[in-house]
C-alpha cells in the first residue's frame, strides 16, 4: 500500500468535514474567478464607450451610479470569498490537526506496546523524534497536498473554461510552458524527497545528542565533559545545518527555473495580446480581464509545484512513522490466549533458551520450577543471565527456545495485560515519573484510594520521609526522581508494589547501589514484602539472601547449582566458594 493511501486512511472519519470543506472551496474559487469582471465592464462598457458624463460628490450621473455598483459588487466578491476561504481553511485545518492527533496517538501506543528487544536496539530520542515531528507529515500531506491540490485542479478548470472563450490562441501560448514546468518538477522532486529524508535523519541525530548529554549532565560535571559535548552537539547541529542548505539551494534553483519559465509564457502573452488589441480583435478590457486570469492560471501551476516537492518532503516523515507502525511486535498474545483473575504463583522454565541477537545467546537450556509462595534467589555474575531469566516471567522478551509456565500454563496463552496484572518489580534503579509521590506510589493502581497509598508507603517505611517534604504526598519528585536519595527512590518503588499486592514479585539487584547502612534497612522491609508471595531476587549480595527458601546459582546462562543456602555451602561448589570469597567472576 503506497504512502498516500495509507495516510487517506486516517482521514476516512472526517469525510463528512473535508466533503463540505471541499465544496466551500469550489465556491470560494468560483467567486475568485468573478474578481476581474467589474473592472473589464467598466473599462470596456463604461469608459471605453466615449460618452462624457459628470459626477460630482452629490450628484452621480447612470453611468457614474453604474461604477459605484460594480466597485460595490468587487468588494461583496472579495467579502464572501474572504468569510468562505476563513471557513474552508478553519475546517480543513481541523480536520488535519485531528488526523494528527490520531496518528501520534496510534504511533505512541504502537511503541508502548513494542516488545523490549526493539527499544533495546533504537535510541528512545529517535522514537520520540518520530511522534513528534515526523508524525506532522500526515498534516502537510493532506492540508498542503490532497486539498491544495484540489483547489489548484478546480482553480486551473475553471480559469482556463473563461481562458478559451475569451482568445483560444493566447490561452494555448499561456498553457505551451506548462509541459517544461511539469520537467522541471520531475527533475527536482527525487532530490528533494531524498534531501528532506537526510534532514528528518540528522534532526533526530541532534534531539538524541541533546537529550543524552542533558539526561546526564551530573556525569557531564563530574568528569569535566562540558566542551566535549557541546563539540558533539555542534558537529551534530552542523550536519543539519549542511543538510538543510542543500535543501534549500534546491528549493531556491527549483524556483528559480519555475519562475523564469512563467515570466516567459506572461511576456508571450503580453505580446501576442498587444498585436491582437492593435489589431481590433481584442478589447483592451478583455486583455486587462485575461492578464488577471493569465495569473490566476500560473499561480495554481506553481502551487501545484511547490505542493509537489512539500509531498516529497512530508513523504519521507509519514514513512518513518509507517516503518514503526509496520514492525512487527516480537511478543504477541496467542489467538487463544486468556485473562486470568488471579495467580497462585508457580512459576517453571521448561528448556528455555534466550538470547537478544541471534549469535549472541545469554540463556542456554534452563530447568527450573518454583513452588506458590516459595522465595527464590537468582545469583551470578555479572552477564550470567539473571536479570534476563526475571524479564521472560512477564514476557518482557520471549524465549528463543522452550517456554514459561503461571500455574502450569504457557505464559504465552495468557494476556500480557492480565499477566503483568499479576506481577510487582522492584527494579535496582527505580524509575519515577517526574510527577508527585502519591501519583507513583499509585502508578501501578491510579484508583488506589488516599488511605491505600500511606499505608503501602508505611509498610515501605516511606511516609515519615514523605511528609517531611515540602508538599508531603504531592510534593513532585523532579525527573527521574533526581530530587530524592537513592535509598528514598527504592523506598517508594517498595511501596508501588506493597499496592499493586500482586501474588508474584521480581526483585532485580535491589539493593546493589546502596550502602551497607541503608542496604539492611532496605532488605528489612523487602522481606516483610516477600511474605505470602512467590519471589524470585536476582543479586549479587549473598549475604542478604543466604536464608530464602531456595539458591539458584547461574553461571554463563546455565544453572550451575541449586538448593538452601547452607546445603549450597556444605557442598564446597561455586557457591561456597562464591560466599566465602564475596566475589563474583564478572
Amino acid at each position: 500500500m503506497s504512502i498516500y493511501r495509507r495516510v487517506l486512511r486516517y482521514y476516512r472519519p472526517f469525510l463528512p468535514q473535508t466533503v463540505i470543506g471541499l465544496l466551500l472551496s469550489i465556491v470560494g474559487i468560483g467567486l475568485n474567478l468573478l474578481k476581474p469582471w467589474p473592472f473589464k465592464i467598466i473599462v470596456d462598457d463604461i469608459l471605453g464607450s466615449g460618452t462624457q458624463f459628470r459626477s460630482e460628490f452629490w450628484v452621480i450621473e447612470p453611468k457614474g451610479r453604474a461604477i459605484v455598483g460594480l466597485c460595490l459588487a468587487l468588494v461583496i466578491i472579495q467579502f464572501l470569498w474572504g468569510v468562505i476561504n476563513w471557513i474552508t481553511n478553519y475546517l480543513l485545518v481541523k480536520v488535519g490537526l485531528q488526523a494528527l492527533l490520531k496518528l501520534r496517538t496510534d504511533l505512541y501506543a504502537y511503541l508502548q506496546s513494542l516488545s523490549l528487544k526493539y527499544h533495546d536496539v533504537r535510541r528512545s530520542s529517535d522514537s520520540s523524534f518520530r511522534v513528534a515531528y515526523d508524525s506532522q507529515s500526515i498534516q502537510t500531506i493532506y492540508n498542503k497536498g490532497f486539498t491544495g491540490i484540489f483547489g489548484s485542479i478546480i482553480t486551473l478548470i475553471g480559469t482556463f473554461a473563461v481562458m478559451i472563450r475569451l482568445d483560444w490562441q493566447l490561452t494555448l501560448l499561456s498553457l505551451a510552458i506548462v509541459p517544461f514546468i511539469i520537467v522541471a518538477i520531475y527533475f527536482f522532486a527525487h532530490r528533494i524527497r531524498r534531501e528532506s529524508t537526510f534532514i528528518q535523519e540528522h534532526e533526530s541525530a541532534v534531539l538524541t545528542q541533546a537529550q543524552e548529554g542533558l539526561s546526564s549532565i551530573r556525569m557531564v560535571h563530574a568528569f569535566g565533559r562540558e566542551e566535549f559535548e557541546v563539540l558533539q552537539f555542534h558537529q551534530r547541529a552542523q550536519q543539519s545545518l549542511q543538510a538543510n542548505l542543500r535543501l534549500t539551494l534546491t528549493n531556491v534553483n527549483s524556483a528559480l527555473v519555475i519562475s523564469t519559465l512563467m515570466v516567459i509564457g506572461t511576456a508571450a502573452m503580453y505580446y501576442v495580446g498587444a498585436l491582437h488589441v492593435l489589431n481590433g480583435t481584442l478589447t483592451l478590457g478583455t486583455l486587462l480581464v485575461f492578464t488577471a486570469y493569465l495569473l490566476m492560471l500560473y499561480q495554481p501551476i506553481e502551487s501545484l509545484t511547490y505542493t509537489a516537492w512539500a509531498m516529497e518532503g512530508a513523504t519521507a516523515g509519514a514513512r518513518r512513522c509507517f516503518e514503526v507502525l509496520d514492525r512487527p511486535d516480537d511478543v504477541v498474545d496467542s489467538p487463544n490466549a486468556v485473562e486470568i483473575e488471579s495467580a497462585k504463583g508457580a512459576i517453571g522454565f521448561q528448556n528455555v533458551s534466550f538470547g537478544y541477537a541471534q549469535d549472541r545467546p545469554v540463556l542456554h537450556e534452563v530447568d527450573l520450577s518454583v513452588e506458590p509462595n516459595h522465595m527464590i534467589a537468582i545469583v551470578g555474575g555479572t552477564g550470567a543471565g539473571k536479570s534476563t531469566l526475571l524479564s521472560l516471567v512477564p514476557r518482557f522478551y520471549d524465549p528463543t527456545c522452550g517456554f514459561v509456565t503461571l500455574d502450569g500454563r504457557d505464559v504465552r496463552q495468557i494476556k500480557k495485560k492480565s499477566l503483568r496484572a499479576q506481577i510487582g518489580i522492584v527494579l535496582q534503579d527505580t524509575l519515577l515519573f517526574s510527577t508527585t509521590v502519591r501519583e507513583n506510589i499509585a502508578y501501578g493502581r491510579p484508583d488506589a484510594t488516599e488511605d491505600e497509598i500511606v499505608d503501602a508507603a508505611k509498610r515501605a517505611q516511606a511516609d515519615e520521609f514523605i511528609r517531611q517534604m515540602p508538599n508531603g504526598y504531592a510534593s513532585t519528585v523532579g525527573e527521574r526522581g533526581q530530587q530524592l536519595s537513592v535509598g528514598q527512590r527504592q523506598r517508594i518503588g517498595i511501596a508501588r508494589a506493597f499496592l499493586k499486592n500482586a501474588p508474584i514479585l521480581l526483585l532485580d539487584e535491589p539493593t546493589s547501589a546502596l550502602d551497607p547502612t541503608t542496604e539492611a534497612a532496605i532488605m528489612e522491609t523487602i522481606k516483610e514484602l516477600m511474605q505470602g508471595r512467590t519471589t524470585l531476587i536476582a543479586t549479587h549480595r549473598l549475604a542478604t539472601i543466604h536464608d530464602v527458601d531456595r539458591i539458584v546459582v547461574v553461571e554463563g546462562g546455565r544453572i550451575v547449582e541449586q538448593g538452601r543456602g547452607a546445603e549450597l555451602l556444605a557442598r564446597g561448589g561455586v557457591y561456597a566458594k562464591l560466599f566465602t570469597s564475596g566475589k563474583f567472576p564478572t
